[in-house]
């Protein structure tokens, strides 16, 4: 015997200003969230700016005076410095120097007579320095090298972003000393004068040190 199936009812069709009632309100509840999840960041804020780019400047004139005091505990008195080296130039590197690119790097002490310069490049003679061991000093305009960076050791490149940043450094660090030190000394009215001198040098030859001064007085 076959059972009669109930009849089936069917739902009627949600109209259409239903349709758009629950439309709205789930369009309200996305909003909703959207808005508790949102912060809001001021137009001073920091938040994804990304790392502070580096200061050359600001770095050289925070490092400055550290790295001057450095080359002043570290330096060596010229004459003891040139007998030293005469003797045994890998010895007195190892005792006095700070290994660099090309050669060490010394940090040295000195009071001298200044002879005729060029191009802000002067010969000292110092008493008790071998003459035929040339010591000279540059003061600027340009500053070139990389010693007051590289003088104490204390600098490394792994300090650094990049090669330009630690590059930039040096440059710096030359342009603080222009400032600071060199600044207040009329450095094109040197020659006959004597100067008290501290700085470094890299030893590339022996016979000719060309000093980068971390500080310079004229007596």
């Amino acid at each position: 015997m076959t059972r009669a199936l109930p009849p089936t009812t069917s739902r009627p069709p949600i109209g259409a200003s239903r349709k758009r009632l629950i439309l709205a309100a789930v369009v309200v509840v996305v909003l909703a969230a959207m808005a508790f999840s949102t912060k809001v960041v001021g137009a001073d804020s920091d938040l994804g700016a990304g790392p502070a780019e580096f200061s050359a400047e600001s770095w050289a004139a925070e490092n400055f005076p550290v790295i001057q005091e450095g080359i002043a505990d570290r330096a060596v008195d010229a004459a003891t410095l040139a007998t030293a080296i005469a003797a045994d130039s890998a010895g007195a590197a190892s005792q006095y120097g700070v290994p660099g690119g090309t050669g060490p790097e010394f940090s040295t002490t000195f009071t001298g007579t200044v002879g005729a310069g060029q191009n802000g490049i002067y010969p000292v003679t110092v008493e008790g320095v071998p003459s035929d061991v040339l010591i000279r000093v540059q003061t600027g305009p340009a500053i070139n090298g990389t010693d007051l960076r590289d003088a104490t050791g204390t600098v490394e490149f792994g300090q650094f972003t990049n090669q330009i940043d630690y590059q930039d450094a040096a440059s710096a660090l030359n342009e603080q000393l222009k400032t600071t030190v060199l600044g207040a000394v009329d450095t094109t009215a040197l020659e006959g004068k004597t100067i008290q001198v501290t700085g470094a040098f890299q030893l590339i030859n022996p016979a000719g040190w060309l000093v980068t001064p971390s500080e310079l007085v004229v007596q």
